[in-house]
């Protein structure tokens, strides 16, 4: 009677109240199932952002890479028609130097032939006189000779010091290029770093925000 009435309404409360908590349990979980499938669809999405940017970044590496060679082979290219030039105009030069020797030699040797005639002609005729301008003759061309001597030597030292300065030159613009390429190797070598620590930082941000998710659910 009463006793009964209160059973089948504790009952029918007990009923509604486990149907409540069952409807719920499945409203939590097919929202839970919702968020999951949202948070792949994200990351899923980032991942594919994250896989096109590592592809943009390789072909601009790749672009880079062809760009320094290229570079480098122009660099080369153009040291090494400078240094054949430089050697092509020092060879000239020596050739040019060896010419000016040979022809003050040539110029001093028919001017002591002529001297020399003039001198047998000058004896022939005056021997009294010949003695005395034989002796003043000779020193004066050995002054001539040591002038001409002199004067050679020193447009062979200074034409030797300007091909000395033109190499060190050629040396040292040689040696600025070559520390410019293995400056742009350094740069490149830093690129790559650079990229591989972002790609790096990327996964390693990606680990942490899937462990940080499975952690929270």
């Amino acid at each position: 009677t009463l006793n009964n009435c209160i059973t089948v309404i504790l009952l029918t409360f007990q009923t509604n109240i486990l149907t409540e908590l069952r409807n719920w349990k499945l409203s939590l979980i097919q929202h839970h199932k919702l968020q999951m499938k949202q948070e792949k669809e994200k990351h899923a999405a980032h991942v594919k952002q994250l896989c096109n940017e590592m592809e943009n970044l390789k072909e601009l590496l790749h672009t880079y890479e062809i760009s320094i060679a290229r570079k480098d082979e122009v660099v080369i290219t153009n040291l090494t028609q400078a240094v054949e030039k430089g050697k092509e105009r020092v060879e000239l030069m020596r050739k040019f130097t060896l010419w000016r020797i040979q022809h003050v030699k040539a110029s001093q040797e028919e001017y002591a032939n002529r001297i020399a005639d003039k001198q047998f002609r000058t004896t022939l005729m005056k021997k009294v006189w010949a003695a005395w301008r034989s002796l003043s003759e000779e020193k004066w061309k050995d002054k001539v000779a040591r002038a001409c001597q002199l004067r050679a030597e020193d447009v062979c030292v200074q034409l030797t010091n300007d091909y000395e300065a033109k190499i060190a030159e050629l040396t040292a613009n040689l040696e600025r290029t070559k520390a410019e390429i293995l400056r742009l190797h350094s740069e490149r070598d830093q690129y790559e770093d650079t990229m591989k620590k972002a790609f790096m930082r990327g996964v390693c941000a990606l680990n942490l925000e899937a462990m940080t998710m499975f952690q929270g659910k």
